[in-house]
């Protein structure tokens, strides 16, 4: 049991030595093959105690069943595609049964039952699940489109529904659209997103954790700070970190769309004016979900925060402009991410 965590203790039915006792239940990190792809996950099982069995170690139908959806969604994370959660969370923010959502989509009515359970989206399913997740204007769009397919009371419901969230989302939907339009032409990954789609999501989730480390941070040392994390997440494992695109400019790397990061409505800025010029201030946001950040990009973030805390911005933007990716540009153009290899400061 070597490089496993116990989770609990529980009474079943043991299939080790057919009798009902209680029996550990542990979790382990373990590999699989999805589509051909070697992905990795954590499994948990259930091991007999009082056996003397060389193999003390079983697991139920429905463990079993957990277990492969727990590495179905590893792959999904791997090729940023929703989770089975994440699919759920969408339609029962409309208040939609799965062949309530199906039907909304254009689908075969057991489609999104499928994606909840065992199979695993294509790309295009995948956007499609996006577009109502984040735009409930298209979701009123699709729902007047497929009118036909719902009773008219049940419309009539999920319509309200749909336009009480237009209240809630208003805001961040059209924050989001103006700091998304910037990123239009880098569709597709590539070197200068560091071959990963903007997640708008990250950015929240980066600003948020930075702010609650770093007292004081302003806007210019926040946006280094995200190259930072970005370049040393490329160097490490291949991808950036947020999709956010980079430019030479005179106060460091910033990312494209800098000017409208700070209107996001889950970031968390203040502004601070004098007679000079305007400032503006991070600070965190408790009401993000902390989970948006995976145990890897945290430890990505701690090393950028125990290096650069102590770092005005002006100390900081000086910093950075020694780097190969700045010196080996020039003002103006966009950064590869393939220069972070190079990077030196971690």
């Amino acid at each position: 049991m070597a490089n496993s965590t116990l989770i609990g203790k529980v009474h079943i039915n043991c299939s080790v030595c057919n009798m009902l006792h209680e029996v550990e239940e542990r979790a382990r990190m373990t590999s699989t093959v999805i589509k051909g792809e070697k992905v990795f996950c954590e499994e948990h099982y259930y091991v007999c105690t009082g056996s003397h069995k060389d193999n003390c170690e079983f697991q139920t139908e429905n463990l079993m069943s957990n277990n492969q959806m727990a590495a179905r969604n590893a792959y999904r994370k791997t090729h940023d595609l929703l989770t089975s959660d994440e699919i759920v969370a969408v339609r029962e923010n409309y208040g939609l049964t799965q062949v309530e959502a199906a039907r909304l989509l254009g689908w075969g009515e057991a489609t999104i039952a499928r994606y909840e359970s065992k199979a695993i989206q294509d790309e295009a399913y995948d956007t499609m699940l996006r577009i109502i997740q984040d735009d409930p204007f298209r979701a009123i769009a699709l729902l007047d489109k497929n009118s036909d397919k719902f009773p008219e009371s049940k419309r009539v419901q999920i319509r309200a529904k749909m336009a009480e969230k237009l209240d809630s989302y208003g805001k961040e939907y059209l924050s989001r659209q103006v700091f998304a339009s910037e990123y239009v032409q880098f569709s597709v990954p590539s070197d200068f997103n560091g071959y990963k789609l903007l997640d708008i999501d990250k950015v929240e989730s980066i600003v948020s954790y930075y702010a609650s480390q770093i007292t004081d941070l302003c806007k210019f040392q926040l946006m280094n700070l995200l190259w930072c994390a970005d370049a040393l997440h490329f160097k490490t494992y291949s991808n950036s970190m947020t999709g956010l695109v980079y430019c030479h400019e005179p106060a460091g790397i910033l990312p494209v769309g800098h000017v409208n990061l700070t209107g996001l409505k889950n970031v968390n800025a203040r502004v601070e004016e004098d007679y000079e010029a305007t400032r503006y201030h991070f600070y965190p946001n408790t009401s993000l979900d902390p989970s948006g950040l995976s145990k890897n990009e945290t430890a990505i973030l701690d090393t950028v925060i125990s290096k650069f805390r102590n770092y005005d911005a002006p100390l900081l933007a000086s910093c950075i402009q020694e780097e190969s990716a700045y010196a080996q540009t020039e003002q103006g153009n966009l950064i590869p991410y393939s220069l972070c290899k190079k990077i030196r400061v971690f």
